[in-house]
């Protein structure tokens, strides 16, 4: 036996004791980590060295057994709406629990940074019982040089024990798996899960809790940077671009999925990209293709080729959800700092499959913080489970999931910053066109790309507007290279009447889905909303 003991958050926290455990691997680069999970069948080498592993029953995040611990911080400042909660005591022999648990187990302990940013980083620890899971998450945050790992204090931990089975009466939870974050006390327990983006996203919520504190606006998005610190953030839900769009030839990756706006400029949480790889091609995305076919890479649920090895990211049979993780410098163009400017333009992605929105619209700040806070885009049928036609997603915030705070905080936290820095707006349709889902067609990339280009360079503010008559934004009536009706979605549908009976089912949605707003914001956020009486019946 070792014995190691892990001081964290005093006097908030005791000591976590680790001088049970069988043997502990800690900050072990990624050479070993992977012969290490290859010798503990954790996983199976692909043809061109990348790990593959199998995350069993859990293919996705178990949203329903995430609980934070309600106390005295917490009670005033969690939006427990939108959050379950479990007990302080309840909390305590969960701990007591995995404690034990991790008698005579193999632990991997990685040390790393969320965030980019000196002034605003997290310290974070993470002990897990798998090695691809230790692997996984030195991929996806920020490394420590070897004179930081000296004199390395952690301020947040995460244990990770997927074999862990949690009891229902005896911890206070739903079912034998549990996501329990405690605020307070900066630790989170995850068991009866094998699910690696569990661990990724217990930093992104506690790092939702707590930078508002110091007025750093934390950010579900991607962002990117052209050669003038000119920096562009992409909000957006699965599905809509975020990804796709911000990896840009003619930009700097900063980053594909989680970004701070401090006083200095925008800043990557991680230090690498979690991809979806499902139908994933060279021609389509070639850097995301090539990351994900090389060496220290994990891809998870991806289905191998026989005796070639080579990964099928065409199969869906384990899991739509199929993962990537590889660090941040696999894609050429990526950014070694992490940092930037602060932004010049804010682009929300929606995936509009009712074909009303506009391919793009120039956004008022109190415009911004409607649609900020509305999260909306849509769904078809086969693109999750139980979905069946089209179905209209609001996600406060692009990410509800991880926002542990009302999301009126963020939203009047971003409309400041927005005024402060007098930063363009805009709502981006990547969705359908010339008809709803089953009629219409999805909005060319090229389209999209040619309008995100006039933005970026500022050509499209020099366009002239008119506005909506039913969203009230201004929508440019020519663009250089796009075909001008496709600016006006109603003029791109064979029926017009159709049209005009699709948007106003889809304003109604709007209307209906922020009246959980309305009494928490300003009378000109509400006067963003769109106008029903102008819309057909």
């Amino acid at each position: 036996m070792v014995s190691v003991s892990l001081k964290m958050n005093e006097p908030y926290f005791p000591t976590i004791p680790l001088e049970n455990v069988g043997k502990l691997y800690k900050n072990t680069p990624v050479s070993q980590l992977i012969e290490q999970a290859i010798q503990r069948h954790e996983g199976e080498f692909s043809s061109s060295g990348a790990l593959v592993v199998k995350t069993g029953r859990h293919t996705g995040r178990s949203a329903q057994d995430k609980f934070v611990v309600r106390d005295a911080i917490t009670e005033d400042t969690v939006w427990w709406d939108n959050t379950k909660a479990i007990s302080p005591g309840s909390f305590d022999i969960l701990l007591q629990d995995f404690t034990e648990h991790l008698e005579g187990k193999e632990v991997f302990v990685q040390d790393l940074y969320a965030g980019a940013d000196p002034a605003h980083r997290l310290s974070t620890r993470v002990i897990t019982e798998y090695a691809w899971h230790a692997l996984f998450i030195r991929n996806l945050l920020r490394r420590p040089d070897e004179q930081d790992l000296e004199s390395f204090e952690a301020e947040f931990t995460i244990i990770n024990l997927p074999s862990f089975q949690a009891d229902v009466e005896r911890h206070g939870v739903r079912t034998d798996t549990v996501i329990a974050c405690d605020f307070t006390r900066k630790l989170v327990l995850i068991g009866g899960t094998s699910y690696a983006g569990e661990i990724k996203k217990s930093v992104f919520s506690y790092l939702n809790f707590s930078l508002p504190e110091k007025a750093v606006m934390p950010m579900h998005c991607s962002a990117n940077v052209g050669q003038h610190d000119d920096v562009a953030v992409f909000f957006g839900l699965s599905g809509t671009g975020k990804t796709t769009l911000s990896a840009d030839p003619k930009r700097t990756l900063l980053g594909d999925d989680e970004h701070g706006w401090s006083e200095n400029g925008v800043y990557n949480f991680e230090g690498g990209c979690y991809a979806k790889t499902i139908n994933l091609c060279a021609n389509a995305e070639p850097e995301i293709y090539a990351a994900s076919n090389k060496f220290g890479t994990v891809l998870e649920n991806v289905v191998l080729h026989g005796t070639s090895r080579q990964p099928d990211f065409c199969n869906n049979s384990l899991t739509e959800n199929t993962r990537s993780a590889y660090p941040l410098h696999y894609i050429a163009n990526a950014s070694s700092v992490g940092q930037a400017g602060h932004p010049k333009n804010i682009i929300m992605l929606t995936a509009d499959a009712f074909g009303v929105l506009p391919p793009i619209a120039k956004l008022t700040p109190d415009q911004a913080m409607y649609h900020f806070l509305s999260g909306y885009t849509a769904k078809v049928a086969g693109t999750e489970k139980g979905v069946d036609g089209v179905s209209a997603t609001f996600s406060t915030c692009f990410g509800a999931p991880f926002m542990p705070r009302h999301p009126c905080d963020y939203g009047n936290l971003l409309r400041d910053l927005i005024a402060e820095h007098n930063v363009d707006c805009w709502l981006v349709n990547t969705g359908w066109t010339a008809g709803a889902y089953g009629v219409g067609h999805r909005m060319p990339i090229a389209v999209t790309r040619a309008l995100l280009d006039a933005v970026l360079t500022g050509a499209l503010k020099q366009e002239e507007m008119c506005m909506d008559t039913l969203f009230g934004f201004e929508v440019p009536m020519s663009v250089e290279g796009v075909e001008k009706s496709v600016l006006t979605p109603r003029e791109t549908w064979d029926d017009p009447h159709e049209y005009d009976i699709q948007a106003h089912q889809l304003v109604k949605m709007f209307r209906e889905n922020f009246r959980q707003f309305e009494e928490m914001v300003d009378s000109e956020v509400c006067l963003a909303a769109p106008v029903l009486s102008q819309a057909a019946e």
